[in-house]
């Protein structure tokens, strides 16, 4: 059971991500209706989605340097006014060329907030109560995201700027929770990830099932309400269907994660690749109406967002140990570039054959997703999984050390005889140590003060009168 003051650190972070998620949960679905009610093309719909995701990839590489500058209820502070100054600023400016500036911005201050969150859930607690404190961020996450869209219809019938108004208003009070708890914050330690040729080198599977889940992902949320809205949805229905997929994600992504800890990973990624093609088929060819699509659209969504975090489970299991932590940023930053490709490749099929070519891209990137997992199943089989499975969101740099355990190490030590590793990754310090002496019976929370103008003050006069 976790003590009570890591329970009083823990929720003022994931209060303050809560109610910033809310208006994060729509703001894509609100860009891309805005855009299209605008007579844009998907091309260029397309292209100002992917600068978020643009965003994301370049604020996972540097915002970790801010926050060990300055600290993380600062770094939170900075971070989410920047959301909110962009999001207003896109009700006032609604030119293609401006919304994309506004939205890679946006992505490399929405990835700092999530960085903040996640490395002090991460630094707050040993690994027996990490794994409860990931089970509330990601309740946190996909709360907010269902409630955001649901509230969409509720905010575009106001008209004009006030959706946008609404989503910066939320940014801005998020900031709340964090400035009004006591001025202590657990430590970060900056850890670089591996490159990507390395990665590939390492774990060609847990690569490719990274990119493809980026791919994916970012289609869902981009381009998924555009072709809602086409189909003639009104915008009160298609926040209810973007608020089901998101469901679909929270709801099928433990099971899915239970059942690859008891079966070869490769397979189940295979299987969820399968999963994924046949439900776009079934969009495509099935007699339709509101209930077929929304179950439709509820399966699709478990299935796509299973991907990432069983590709980091298949990667961890072969991963050499000292270098759990490097490997999984390195996926998160594989992740992120698959995000911001998505939206420009996408869109042109959609121009191409029509707003059902989105399933049509979904299917045939499932089916090169079986292809390439089975070839490497073929190639070199998987080891019995040793990772327990964690559900895992590809939100900043740091994100994936909270899914990195005592028994992901062990177990990579166990297997390191499956791939010839030597000399792939010089040896790291793990954030747990392997021997010593038991933990004590409550949870380590390590913190520090953060930096205060009036404390330097206080201490420069404290000089001044010494002297």
């Amino acid at each position: 059971m976790m003590s009570r003051q890591l329970l009083a650190m823990a929720l003022a972070p994931l209060l303050g991500l809560f109610i910033l998620g809310i208006g994060n949960g729509f703001l894509a679905t609100v860009i891309t209706l805005r855009l299209d009610a605008a007579g844009e093309s998907a091309v260029v719909i397309g292209w100002v989605s992917s600068a978020y995701f643009i965003g994301l990839a370049l604020g996972a590489m540097l915002n970790d340097r801010l926050l060990l500058r300055i600290g993380h209820i600062r770094a939170y502070g900075s971070f989410a006014s920047l959301v909110a100054v962009t999001v207003l600023l896109q009700g006032l400016v609604a030119e293609p060329w401006a919304w994309f500036t506004l939205r890679l911005i946006g992505g490399w201050a929405t990835v700092g907030v999530y960085l903040v969150i996640e490395s002090w859930l991460l630094a707050s607690g040993d690994a027996r109560v990490r794994g409860r404190l990931l089970a509330l961020y990601m309740i946190s996450l996909y709360a907010a995201g269902v409630l955001g869209q649901l509230l969409l219809g509720v905010t575009e019938a106001m008209g004009g700027a006030a959706s946008f108004m609404v989503i910066a208003m939320l940014a801005s009070l998020s900031v709340l929770p964090m400035a009004m708890i006591p001025r202590v914050s657990p430590l970060i330690e900056k850890a670089e990830p591996l490159s990507p040729l390395r990665l590939i080198t390492l774990t060609p599977t847990g690569v490719v099932g990274s990119f493809g889940s980026g791919l994916m992902v970012a289609a869902v949320y981009s381009l998924l309400p555009l072709y809602l809205q086409r189909t003639g949805l009104t915008v009160d229905r298609i926040g209810q269907m973007m608020a089901v997929v998101v469901l679909g994600a929270m709801l099928l992504q433990y099971p899915v994660g239970r059942w690859s800890d008891r079966h070869d990973r490769q397979l189940v990624l295979i299987l969820i690749g399968g999963f994924c093609t046949v439900i776009s088929a079934a969009v495509l060819w099935l007699p339709m109406n509101a209930w077929t699509l929304a179950g439709l659209l509820f399966l699709l969504g478990g299935g796509v967002f299973s991907f990432y975090p069983v590709a980091v489970g298949h990667a961890a299991d072969r991963a050499p140990a000292g270098a759990l932590v490097r490997m999984s940023q390195g996926l998160l930053l594989i992740n992120a570039i698959g995000s911001a490709l998505s939206p420009p490749l996408v869109s042109p099929v959609m121009s191409l054959l029509g707003d059902a070519g989105l399933f049509w891209a979904f299917g045939a990137m499932g089916i090169i997703l079986v292809a390439f997992f089975g070839w490497r199943r073929s190639v070199r089989p998987a080891p019995v999984p040793v990772a327990p499975f964690s559900a895992s969101t590809p939100m900043s740099s740091v994100g994936a050390e909270l899914a990195v355990t005592e028994e992901h190490v062990q177990g990579a030590i166990e297997h390191e005889h499956v791939e010839d590793l030597s000399g792939a990754v010089p040896e790291v310090e793990v954030a747990e140590p392997l021997v010593g002496p038991p933990p004590p019976n409550e949870p380590h929370i390590a913190y520090f003060h953060e930096p205060d103008i009036e404390d330097d003050k206080r201490d420069a006069d404290s000089s001044v009168s010494r002297s």
